[in-house]
Formats: C-alpha cells, sequence, structure tokens
C-alpha cells in the first residue's frame, strides 16, 4: 500500500509539473491605485513582438511611430451612438437615440523611403434614429429608403462611398497630403442632380459637402485617431494633456487627458479623461433670473498595435448635461438634457 500511495504521489506531481504554465511579466498601472505595477501573466497569453516593434521603449520611454507593411489593408472604422434625455419642468422625459457608422480602410501601395503612398477606400456610411418607438435608418449598403425626405441623404451619402482617396503619411504618422476629392465632388454633384433640378441649391449642396469633406478636415481626424502618444515619448503611468476649441469662438476648451496605462502584449493601451468643466451662465430681466449650466465629462480607452503603430481600437464615453433654468425668486422651472455618448473606432475588435 505505501508503494501504491508513493506511486500516486509521484505520478500527482508529474501531473502538476507537467500543467504548469510558464509565464511572463508585463508593466502597467493598476487602475484602482493610479500606480505602476508589474504581474505576471500566462506566456501562452501575450502576443508575439516583433524584435523592433513600432511603439518601441528606450530608456523606459516609449515613442509611437509605423511600420506598415506593403499590400497590406489597415481598417479605420468609425462608430458612434448618442442617446439623448430631456426632461421637462414636469419631470416627464423623451428619448432619443442615434447612431452614425463611417467604414474606412487604408491600402499600403509603395513605401519609399519614410513615406508611406496609401490608398483611403471610402466603403460605407450608416444613419439611423430612434424615437417615440420609430427607427429610421440611412445605409448606403441597403436599398435607397421610400422616403422623400431620406432620398437625398442616401443618396450624398452613396456617391460619397465607393471612392479611393490617395494619401501620403511618413512613418512618424504625419499626414503629408490626401487628394482626389474633385472626382468625389463631381460624383455627389451628379447624385444631387437626380433629385435637385435648382442649381442654386444643388451648388449648396455641394459647397456644404467641401465644408466638411476636405483635405483639412479628413487630416486634423486622422491626427487625431492615428496618433496619441506624445513625439517626445511617454513612460508607463505618465500623463499629458491635449486640449481643442469647443466652440467657434475658442471661449470654451474640450480638455483631453491621457496616460499611458501598458505596453505590452503586443498591445499599448492609452487612457483618456477629462472634458469642459461645469460652466453656469445667468441673465437677468427684472426678477426673474435665466441660468444655464453645461458640463461634459468623458473616459475610456485607445489601443494601438505594438508592432504596426496602427489603432486597433478606441472606446471612449462622453457625457453632456445642460440644465437651463427660469427663476423669479419664488418659484423655478427647469429643462434637463442629458446626451450619453459611445465614440468608438474599429468597434469589432473591442
Amino acid at each position: 500500500m505505501k508503494n501504491i500511495a508513493a506511486l500516486a504521489l509521484i505520478s500527482a506531481i508529474a501531473v502538476v509539473s507537467c500543467n504548469k504554465k510558464e509565464t511572463t511579466k508585463i508593466t502597467k498601472v493598476d487602475p484602482k491605485t493610479g500606480k505602476t505595477i508589474t504581474v505576471e501573466v500566462p506566456a501562452d497569453s501575450v502576443a508575439k513582438v516583433e524584435a523592433n516593434p513600432a511603439i518601441k521603449d528606450s530608456a523606459g520611454v516609449f515613442t509611437q511611430t509605423f511600420k506598415l507593411e506593403k499590400g497590406k489593408t489597415y481598417p479605420l472604422t468609425t462608430y458612434q451612438r448618442d442617446t439623448k434625455t430631456m426632461t421637462d419642468p414636469k419631470g416627464q422625459t423623451m428619448n432619443g437615440t442615434s447612431e452614425s457608422t463611417d467604414e474606412m480602410s487604408f491600402t499600403v501601395n509603395d513605401i519609399k523611403g519614410n513615406i508611406y503612398d496609401i490608398t483611403l477606400n471610402l466603403i460605407a456610411k450608416r444613419n439611423s434614429q430612434t424615437a417615440q418607438g420609430k427607427t429610421i435608418v440611412v445605409d448606403t449598403k441597403l436599398p435607397i429608403p421610400k422616403e422623400d425626405d431620406l432620398k437625398m441623404i442616401w443618396n450624398i451619402n452613396r456617391a460619397l462611398t465607393g471612392n479611393k482617396l490617395n494619401m501620403k503619411m511618413d512613418t512618424k504618422g504625419n499626414v503629408i497630403s490626401i487628394t482626389g476629392f474633385d472626382a468625389v465632388y463631381t460624383k455627389v454633384s451628379n447624385a444631387v442632380g437626380t433629385l435637385v433640378k435648382d442649381a442654386n441649391q444643388k451648388a449648396s449642396v455641394v459647397a456644404s459637402l467641401k465644408e466638411s469633406f476636405n483635405e483639412k478636415v479628413l487630416k486634423d481626424q486622422f491626427s487625431k485617431n492615428l496618433t496619441i502618444i506624445p513625439k517626445k515619448g511617454a513612460k508607463i503611468g505618465e500623463k499629458w494633456t491635449n486640449s481643442e476649441n469647443a466652440d467657434p469662438n475658442g471661449k470654451i476648451k474640450v480638455t483631453s487627458n491621457y496616460v499611458l496605462n501598458s505596453v505590452g502584449n503586443g498591445i499599448a493601451e492609452i487612457g483618456v479623461t477629462g472634458g469642459i468643466p461645469k460652466k453656469v451662465e445667468k441673465q437677468n430681466q427684472g426678477e426673474v433670473t435665466h441660468s444655464l449650466s453645461s458640463e461634459l465629462t468623458q473616459n475610456g480607452t485607445i489601443k494601438f498595435d505594438q508592432n504596426t503603430g496602427w489603432i486597433t481600437n478606441q472606446n471612449i464615453n462622453v457625457v453632456t448635461t445642460q440644465i437651463e433654468t427660469i427663476s423669479n425668486g419664488k418659484e423655478s422651472q427647469s429643462m434637463k438634457s442629458v446626451n450619453k455618448s459611445s465614440v468608438m473606432v474599429n468597434p469589432s475588435a473591442k
């Protein structure tokens, strides 16, 4: 019996030894404490990182470049979902939801020195609105809607998609040029012409498109999406801040606070917080006071592929709260509006 027991014990030890997995250490920011910690994870859960990745460190400072491959295509699908709730002075609420998706991809045609020659593929657009139990959808992958007021939107979106632009970008993520817009403008003008006969109205639609869809706008968009880590680099746990105008006058700024949460397992993760601090404006007319308070908060994460430098996923939640109050000193009435947004890039990669 002793020999059998000893044999069983040896077998158990052998099984434990065989099943014990190798581990590796990764450094990241503890979400609870905000401190930089080192943890052990199973080695087979860690993605392979190239010897000289696009996001790498030198003396603990990580910098971001791009190492894209000729002939490969990289996705950049943006998605936003807004849920708006309005509460009237009697406490009654109204809800509405809207969604928008822009599907794009980038194909690397050639690499000369540190310059990428890229084809920007405009693939599809989808918009939907839901209110009072009714949903309206305009999707370029679906047939044209039957409603007359939606046909124009579908025609414009359909004319925008299926097009290709040419982009030059260097290995540091600086977009040098984007060309090919004129062909898109012509295509949209022709599409609008099938529904609008008035020349002035047709010209107005195209002019409006040119203001929102041009080289400058796309350069700004890609500079915000494609590169986040500062040019000088950042250490794990290091924080930095960017701000941009929230109104045409530049009086209101949206502040984005970033922190490099972790780099490892093939992914560089950046945390995002910030927004617009609460602001209250008041106007008095006799005994009546009209006040308007507004506030915006944001939080979420952005992830980049460590080997290529390309964005793999962004998921940021934004909450905008606005309260309008009218008071005569004795009684007051308030209208409250809360808009909750999910702003994502490559949402399928969450």
